[in-house]
């Protein structure tokens, strides 16, 4: 019964055709693999494991992140909220759009790790690339406003749950009638392999064979079906910045994996999203582990994500 809507998930997920559209477009961004390689390395290797188990780490990390965007000369908004006697916060910057302010593109990454683990890959490499993201926005004129924002909680005990932030905060846009036309999600960026059978693959795993790489070397978009719009527009602007290799999925959201970050949350809502990741635990054999350690990320592949992301946003937020 599994076989017939697996072919159809991954059919509308091919043929994603390219072709750059403008010098802007085909000429790339350098993102400094050392500059992604700090920001992991104080999160993960000097800060460590942060959660609400660890609430003085996780604190920490709030306010490395809060430091950097004031560095870059944003201004930072922290959006509180209570649980139990604790206040947490996702953090905020943005960009406001010349054109069509009210229209939004969010970029996001949780900056909490899993209980038992210093989380580089899962997710220093998202908060990393968030960071180098808004750095290269920082100077840059935009048509539509683009917010940049750390979330905190998204791993268990608060994972998809109404205390996770990213539910916390798409709740809150939602209710102001924010508009939102694209939520993009930075989730586990950094590990990447050439090595034959590298690349694991959910249920039924034999039929996503037949059209996706068996290495682990590419960063995939995912999507649900009604975000396939956004998923093509997203993953055709990564192209025409670099040829790092990239695949996409626009799928049902039961599939194990495809809801398991924060562009959840704005799906509840109804805002399109998708998710940025290499795939995390269908690749990385460090997944949720102690030993999810700075020396595990592949930087320079990293770099040339942040670059083609770069060339995503420009495209977004026209």
């Amino acid at each position: 019964m599994l076989a017939r809507p697996a072919l159809v998930i991954v059919l509308l997920a091919t043929g994603l055709a390219t072709s750059p559209s403008s010098q802007e477009a085909r000429t790339p961004v350098t993102t400094p693999p050392d500059m992604l390689r700090a920001h992991v390395q104080v999160l993960a290797g000097e800060i460590g494991e942060r959660n609400t188990f660890r609430p003085q780490t996780l604190r920490s990390a709030a306010a490395y992140i809060e430091q950097a965007w004031r560095n870059q000369g944003y201004t930072v908004t922290r959006h509180e909220y209570a649980m139990g006697r604790d206040t947490w916060a996702n953090l905020e910057i943005a960009r406001r759009g010349r054109e069509h302010p009210d229209d939004i593109i969010l970029i996001g990454a949780h900056y909490d790790s899993v209980i038992g683990s210093p989380g580089a890959n899962d997710n220093a490499t998202g908060i990393a690339a968030l960071l180098e993201l808004s750095r290269a926005a920082a100077a840059r004129d935009l048509g539509k406003t683009v917010r940049f924002v750390a979330f905190v909680n998204e791993e268990p005990p608060q994972f998809q749950t109404a205390l996770m932030g990213s539910r916390v905060y798409a709740r809150q846009a939602h209710a102001r009638g924010d508009r939102i036309r694209a939520m993009l999600s930075l989730e586990t960026l950094g590990y990447y392999s050439e090595a034959p059978g590298s690349q694991a693959f959910p249920f039924p795993s034999a039929l996503y064979r037949f059209f996706y790489p068996d290495r682990g070397n590419f960063v995939l978009f995912v999507s649900n079906f009604g975000s396939r719009p956004l998923l093509r527009q997203a993953v055709e602007s990564f192209r025409q910045v670099t040829p790092f290799p990239a695949e996409s999925i626009a799928t049902f959201e039961w599939v194990p994996g495809v809801d398991w970050s924060d562009h959840g949350s704005f799906w509840e809502q109804g805002y399109p999203a998708l998710m940025v990741t290499d795939t995390a635990l269908y690749r990385y054999p460090h997944y949720h582990t102690e030993q999810d350690t700075p020396e595990k990320v592949n930087y320079d592949a990293l770099a040339r994500v942040v670059d083609g992301l770069t060339g995503t946003l420009w495209a977004l937020s026209r």
